[in-house]
């Protein structure tokens, strides 16, 4: 319960009225509750309950109409009445302090009859406190005096337009006439109305006044923060312009860069200052600001001007980004464009840093760029042997002749490859799976994984490899076993994975990209047979075609066979091992290699040095090819 009230009726300060023996008096009393159902009145003469008689009659008021109102009415005034009249309002089942409310009725020496603790309220404004200028922050205080017996309650609000009071609320009670306002903000400039609460002991209309508060702020502006980027020798223009600012008049401003004085000055019509570098210089990069300022303080715009290049931005969309071409690392094709690469220097280098997730060490590497990277150019680099299945954070930072610019990192994480890349595919049998070699599963027999170390001490001799292609015993390498029960005739076919072949228009393929295909071979033996390569291409009805073929005894030795083709559709390389009319027939191959581009650094072809049985022949195909031998070691 609160804000306890009360007025008589009529008022024995109103001309036209007043209060006589003989004739009716009405008090009224109104007590805020909540719930209001649950508020009880009662009424007391002299501290002695009144009961409602015919003279006294107590009724409560509908709650829809005045809610928490009860009155005394008495109906015929006399002497006899005079005293103190105490209103009680309680709320039903207690917990909550009583409100009570004396009304004190006397008779004096000169009718009319009145009030005499009464006085009519008075309210004023005091010199010098309209208006109030104070600075955004401080804490003030609006002050209106207030007099009259009882004292009342003073409302604060605002005058000058619907707005709430800075407590969120429409209205502020003042029990002593001060509306305090702490942290006072540029928004709570205005006029502020102070009047007499209503329920102030008279029906009489409440007195007011009011005080305008004015709040000076410094100015507001903008920019506050820039970033400016420019290259050396360029011209830089900062502008700061005022937003707000009171008082507005008269402005100044300083530009600094650093804590250098570089100018000053004052405003005249305009509501901006404009200072220009007019050729940057490597003592020109720094942080400039603009101050501008009136009595209540400074707005500062900065300025950071810098020969900082953009981040890069990783490209997404690689096809075929990530590669293996050895079973324990692969590698990634990274790509990515420079932001704005004209902004600031040209861009002289690249730093790269990459570390494993997981660890806290980095491992960095200059790119060198040459020439002048354009808008939207896409950067190739190849990240090699990563380390199966790990994933990897990259971190790329552009340099310029400022220094390094802004990075960008990403995370490469591993997935098994459909197919491997083309662009430097190496597969040397040294584990399982193979770089994802697989057998045919329509030929007579398979090749077998072997090492000179691990190979049956009852292998039939003279033929086959004592090592792999390196000379190591314990190094692997593909062959075939032409020991029974294996017939002449049979075939073992080996078939790499899948290489796609990515078209340079959405139409398809015009012109077909070249590969060199190599591989390492050993052919020792009396009962030599054939060792084929096959292109096959994917298509709707695929398509297998040779692409070289050797026959017969080689010698003791490891060599070399190149070749180019020019597949049109994703592809496979089939490789066909077909057994001799004996067992001494076991023919071996070993680094396989894949490369884009037409064959280079193709090795002299010598056959008379590899002594080839009589029955030797080499067949060259009707597909484009460059066949070659290169001895190896043993």
């Amino acid at each position: 319960m609160k804000k306890g009230r009360f007025w008589i009726t009529p008022d024995p300060y109103h001309n036209d009225d007043n209060i006589q023996i003989g004739r009716e008096v009405k008090i009224s009393c109104q007590v805020e509750a909540t719930p209001p159902e649950e508020l009880t009145f009662g009424w007391l003469k002299n501290g002695r309950a009144l009961r409602s008689s015919e003279r006294m009659v107590i009724t409560q008021t509908d709650p829809d109409t005045s809610p928490g109102t009860t009155n005394l009415d008495i109906i015929d005034l006399k002497f006899t009445d005079f005293g103190t009249y105490t209103c009680v309002a309680a709320l039903k089942g207690g917990g909550i302090p009583e409100i009570s409310i004396d009304v004190n009725i006397s008779s004096t020496t000169v009718p009319p009859l009145f009030f005499s603790f009464l006085v009519p309220p008075n309210l004023t404004v005091p010199r010098g406190k309209s208006p109030l200028v104070v600075q955004e922050g401080d804490t003030v205080e609006l002050e209106c005096l207030v007099s009259g017996k009882p004292k009342p309650i003073i409302l604060w609000s605002r005058a000058d337009k619907e707005a709430p009071m800075p407590d969120g609320t429409l209205q502020v009670e003042s029990y002593d006439g001060v509306l305090r306002i702490v942290n006072v903000s540029r928004e709570m400039t205005g006029s502020y109305r102070c009047q007499t609460s209503q329920f102030n002991g008279f029906n009489v209309k409440p007195r007011e006044a009011v005080v305008e508060l004015i709040v000076q702020y410094p100015p507001s502006v903008e920019p506050v923060s820039l970033e400016m980027r420019q290259g050396l020798g360029r011209p830089v223009t900062m502008n700061c312009r005022v937003l707000r600012a009171h008082p507005s008049r008269v402005l100044r401003y300083e530009w600094r860069l650093g804590n250098r004085l570089l100018h000053a000055g004052h405003f005249d019509q305009s509501d901006e200052t404009e200072y220009t570098v007019k050729s940057l210089n490597r003592e020109g990069w720094g942080e400039y600001t603009c101050d501008i300022i009136n009595e209540a303080g400074a707005g500062r715009c900065t300025f950071l001007v810098t020969g900082k290049a953009y981040p890069p931005e990783f490209y997404y969309d690689t096809y075929s980004p990530l590669w293996q071409n050895r079973p324990r690392v692969y590698g990634f094709k990274l790509q990515w464009t420079q932001m704005n690469p004209n902004a600031v220097d040209r861009i002289v280098a690249y730093r790269l840093g990459i570390r494993q997730m997981g660890q806290q060490r980095w491992w960095e590497q200059e790119i060198t760029v040459e020439g002048t990277i354009t808008k939207g150019e896409l950067i190739t680099h190849n990240l090699t042997e990563l380390i199966k299945p790990e994933a990897y954070e990259v971190r790329l930072t552009p340099i310029t002749r400022f220094g390094e610019g802004d990075s960008t990192i990403r995370i490469i994480t591993y997935s098994a490859p459909v197919n491997p890349h083309l662009r430097e595919f190496h597969c040397s049998f040294e584990e399982e799976p193979i770089c994802m070699f697989t057998q045919d599963k329509n030929d007579d027999f398979d090749w077998t994984r072997h090492s000179a170390a691990t190979r049956d001490t009852k292998y039939t001799p003279n033929t086959g490899p004592s090592g792999d292609r390196s000379g190591s015993k314990q190094g692997f390498y593909m062959y075939i076993e032409t020991s029974r029960p294996r017939k002449e005739g049979e075939v073992a076919r080996l078939v790499s994975p899948f290489f796609n072949v990515a078209p340079k228009n959405p139409y398809g393929i015009t012109n077909p990209p070249a590969y060199c295909f190599g591989f390492f071979f050993h052919m020792y033996g009396k009962h030599i047979g054939t060792l084929n390569a096959l292109l096959r291409q994917k298509g709707q009805a695929a398509t297998e075609g040779p692409t070289w073929s050797l026959s017969g005894n080689q010698g003791d030795h490891w060599k070399q066979a190149k070749v180019s083709i020019h597949p049109t559709a994703s592809f496979q390389v089939v490789l066909e091992g077909i057994r001799g009319p004996g067992i001494e027939g076991d023919i071996a191959i070993d680094d396989v290699t894949l490369e884009e581009g037409e064959c280079r650094d193709l090795p002299a072809i010598n056959l008379r040095s590899a002594a080839p049985s009589t029955s030797a022949h080499i067949r060259l195909l009707s597909v484009t090819l460059a066949m070659t031998f290169r001895w190896g070691h043993r």
